[in-house]
C-alpha cells in the first residue's frame, strides 16, 4: 500500500530507535530531562532563539504559543484558511478565550496593508486590541505554500510598528527552509515565536518545539501544564528529535522533488487535476471537480488499488510525500491515477 494521506504516518529511523533505546533520562517536569533539555537547545539554536520547549504537538504548538503571548483575552489577526482556525477544533476561542480576525491573504502570505488596516495596538471604544498575529508556512491548506520571505518582514514590520507580537505556525518548518534555501533561523527571524513538529517529514515518532525567548518560553512552559502537557521521562522521544534534526533536515529536498514529479504526472493525465506551479513543497492538491466523481469516489477507488489518499474537501485530495515514498511509488501513484481516471471519468457510469 502506498500511502500519501500525510508525512505523519512516517516511521523513525533504525538510528532514532538506537537513539530512543539508549537515551540518558530524567523527570522532565521536576528537574528537567537532560536529552530533552539537548533537543530544545538544538531547536532554540536552529531557529535563532533563546529557548524552547518540548510539547505533544503542533496543536498544542499553536495552543500553548497562543495562551503565553495573551494570557486570554484580546484579538488575533490570521489567514481564514490557517491550521490554528481550520484544525484545531476552535481552541484559540474554547481555550485560548480569543477573538480572531481574518486578514486577506494569498496562499498564506497575508496582505501587509490590509494587516495595518486592522491591527489595533490597544483596546479603543470601539476597537478590541490585538495580542497576536499569526502565520503559518509551510501552508497546509495552500498545498504546502512557503511564504516568501519579503511577506514575512512586511508583516512583521507591520507588527513591531503597533508592538504586536507574531507567532509562525512552522509545523513543516525545514520544508519551508529547504524549499528557500535558508537556514531556519531566516524565517524565524521575523516572528517571536515558531512551533515546528520533529514528526512530519523529519520522521520522528512524537512531537513539536516552541521556540522564543527565555521569558516566553518560561510562561509557555506554565500553560503546557496547565492544558495536561508536562512529561517525566521524556527522552526516550526528544531523543528521536535529535536525529531528526541532525539527519532529517536536508533529506526533505528528496520529497519535494517527488511531490513535482508527482503532480507532473497527474497534470500529464488531465491538466484540472494539477498545476504543479503550485507545488512548493512536499503536497499536491488535487482538484477533482471536472472529473465528475467526489473525493470520496476517488479515495476509495484509489485505495482499491493499493493507493492511499487523503480527502481534503468534496472535490480535492491531498498527497503527501514523505521518505517512505521513492521514485518507484511517485510512479506506481501516477498508474494508479491513470488506471483511476479510466474508470470514473472515461467511463462516468462507475462513479456512481
Amino acid at each position: 500500500m502506498i500511502d500519501l494521506r500525510s508525512d505523519t504516518v512516517t516511521l523513525p529511523t533504525e538510528a532514532m530507535r538506537d537513539a530512543m533505546a539508549r537515551a540518558e533520562l530524567g523527570d522532565d517536569s521536576r528537574d528537567r530531562d537532560p536529552t530533552v533539555r539537548r533537543l530544545e537547545e538544538m531547536a532554540a539554536a536552529m531557529t535563532g532563539k533563546e529557548a524552547a520547549l518540548l510539547v505533544a504537538s503542533g496543536t498544542m504548538s499553536n495552543l500553548v504559543a497562543l495562551l503565553a503571548h495573551t494570557g486570554r483575552g484580546g484579538e488575533v489577526l490570521l489567514d481564514e484558511h490557517s491550521h490554528i482556525l481550520r484544525s484545531e477544533l476552535g481552541g484559540i476561542a474554547q481555550l485560548a478565550g480569543l477573538f480572531h480576525r481574518i486578514v486577506p491573504a494569498h496562499r498564506g502570505a497575508l496582505d501587509a496593508d490590509a494587516l495595518a488596516e486592522l491591527i489595533a495596538p490597544r483596546l479603543a471604544a470601539n476597537k478590541l486590541g490585538t495580542a497576536l498575529v499569526c502565520l503559518e508556512t509551510t501552508h497546509n491548506s495552500a498545498g504546502g505554500a512557503v511564504i516568501p520571505l519579503a511577506c514575512l518582514d512586511g508583516v512583521r514590520a507591520v507588527a513591531q510598528k503597533a508592538s504586536v507580537p507574531v507567532h509562525i505556525d512552522g509545523a513543516r518548518l525545514f520544508n519551508a527552509a529547504v524549499a528557500l534555501g535558508v537556514p531556519a533561523s531566516a524565517i524565524a527571524r521575523h516572528a517571536d515565536s515558531v512551533g515546528f513538529c520533529i514528526s512530519k517529514g523529519l520522521s520522528a515518532p512524537f512531537g513539536s518545539v516552541l521556540c522564543g525567548s527565555a521569558a516566553f518560553i518560561e510562561r509557555a512552559r506554565a500553560y503546557r501544564r496547565m492544558v495536561g502537557g508536562a512529561m517525566r521521562q521524556a527522552g526516550m522521544l526528544a531523543a528521536a528529535g535529535i536525529v531528526a534534526l541532525r539527519e532529517m533536515v536536508d533529506r526533505l529536498a528528496e520529497d519535494h522533488a517527488r511531490a513535482l514529479r508527482l503532480a507532473d504526472g497527474l497534470e500529464a493525465i488531465d491538466r484540472r487535476l494539477v498545476d504543479p506551479r503550485l507545488v512548493d513543497t512536499n503536497i499536491v492538491m488535487v482538484d477533482l471537480a471536472g472529473t465528475g466523481a467526489g473525493a470520496a469516489v476517488w479515495a476509495e477507488a484509489l485505495a482499491a488499488r493499493g493507493l492511499r489518499a487523503g480527502t481534503w474537501s468534496a472535490t480535492s485530495l491531498r498527497l503527501v510525500t514523505h521518505r517512505h515514498i521513492d521514485d518507484a511509488a511517485v510512479e506506481q501513484a501516477i498508474a494508479t491515477f491513470r488506471g483511476v481516471y479510466g474508470e470514473l471519468v472515461r467511463r462516468p457510469a462507475l462513479a456512481g
